[in-house]
């Protein structure tokens, strides 16, 4: 990436999970970075990602946009970026109030909302799944009708697969309607009512974005793996890292890009979740914000550099960015990252296996969730699986290879209770 420098002030909005990591890279370029809280208390899932010292400030949001942005405004920044979901309305808020590159609050809604999100790029002519937004069960049962099919019930603003059901028949419609209903998010919204969508057959795939006016640079695209496991079905286990061109690749960034447009996502980074159903794409959703999960740890060490450079790059040197736009991508090593899979509950001793995990020709890295001496539970959700092995190698075959191996490893054997 350039190494260019400039003073300047970048405003990262939650920044936790992936995007803890921002701040770091755009004070290594030279800019100062301020940070906004968009509630009084972080949420408990995020509190041990937030780093205090790669900020000089901390505005702390207290529900009035106006007051928050003349906070924001004192420190004269030059780009502002949402972090995490929940970050995406204020930060469009935010921008547009403060004449930064944004993506406006025209269209914020739709792309927090799952059912507007699919809604609005159907309306847009873009193919999306079939689907209602259920605030009582009758409406949802006339909805699904008699004849037993496949759906997905979840909530309509949340993150990971927090709360996601998928139902075979009309008792399991109603089972996971009453398990959601009333209930509160993964990110402390109440759920009101609960989005039901047609399930879409196919493989999973994630497309990472940067855009800088609606022009889009495709950083780096994933193929998602699942298994069925402790009850619950399609868990996400894992993802590789796909090259930029061939067939199925063609078709979901051509898709992706439609997408963007439709959501009014012009500047900064997306991350969207999509299907390729024998119908072709099938949108899953759109984050206006850096991909989770870590993906930039192995893109960066497959390809290089990572959609989190390349967010830098757009907010601090667009005239750079507009000249590597349209670059493809090139794997230099393969990559996998594979989610850990605990099928037992108690407090972790330690994981006794990991010495053979540490052996293998691709082991690149780890993050754990779950220390010794912490509690560990069953994995049934993107939140309590209980650590990752990132997998980085020039040959496929050995990452291919060593996958299986480490989901051979992973299981009783795996995870020592005290």
């Amino acid at each position: 990436m350039s190494t260019r420098t400039g003073a300047g002030t970048v405003v990262v909005v939650d920044a936790y999970a992936s995007a803890r990591c921002l701040a770091p890279l755009f004070r290594a370029r030279g800019y100062d970075c301020v940070h906004v809280q968009t509630t009084p208390e972080i949420p408990p899932n995020y509190r041990a990602f937030y780093r205090p010292a790669d900020f000089s400030a901390n505005i702390v949001h207290d529900g009035d946009p106006v007051a928050t942005a003349a906070a924001v405004a004192a420190h004269a920044p030059i780009a502002l970026i949402a972090g995490i979901e929940r970050a995406v309305i204020l930060a469009d808020e935010l921008g547009e109030r403060l004449g930064l590159p944004t993506n406006g609050t025209a269209l914020s809604a739709c792309r927090r909302d799952k059912f507007e999100m699919v809604e609005t790029i159907k309306a847009a002519g873009v193919p999306g799944a079939g689907q209602i937004l259920a605030g009582d069960l009758d409406t949802l049962l006339q909805w699904y009708g008699d004849t037993a099919r496949p759906v997905v019930l979840k909530p309509v603003s949340s993150a990971g697969n927090d709360g996601v059901h998928l139902c075979d028949d009309v008792t399991e419609v109603r089972k996971a309607f009453e398990t959601l209903i009333g209930t509160t998010s993964a990110l402390g919204q109440a759920n009101r009512a609960v989005l039901a969508q047609d399930y879409l057959a196919g493989f999973e795939y994630i497309v990472n974005t940067v855009g800088v006016d609606g022009e889009h640079h495709v950083c780096d695209m994933w193929k998602m793996h699942h298994l069925d496991a402790n009850g619950v079905a399609g868990q996400a286990v894992g993802s590789e890292l796909l090259p930029r061109h061939g067939p199925e690749q063609e078709q979901i960034v051509a898709y992706t890009l439609r997408v963007l447009d439709a959501l009014g996502i012009r500047n900064g980074p997306a991350h969207t979740e999509l299907k390729l159903t024998p119908d072709g794409p099938r949108l899953i959703e759109t984050g206006a914000r850096v991909c989770g999960a870590d993906l930039h740890v192995l893109s960066g060490g497959g390809l290089g550099e990572s959609q989190l450079d390349w967010t830098v790059l757009a907010a601090t040197d667009p005239a750079e960015f507009a000249r590597r736009r349209q670059e493809d991508y090139r794997i230099e090593r393969h990559a996998r990252i594979i989610n850990l899979l605990s099928p037992v509950e108690g407090v972790l001793a330690g994981y006794p296996r990991m010495d053979l995990v540490r052996q293998l020709p691709s082991f690149h890295g780890t993050w754990f969730r779950v220390n010794p001496g912490d509690p560990i539970h069953r994995t049934v959700d993107d939140w309590t699986f209980p650590g990752r092995i990132y997998l980085l190698h020039e040959d496929e075959s050995v990452v291919a290879r060593d996958t299986n191996t480490v989901r051979y490893l992973d299981g009783d054997g795996f995870y020592e209770l005290r």
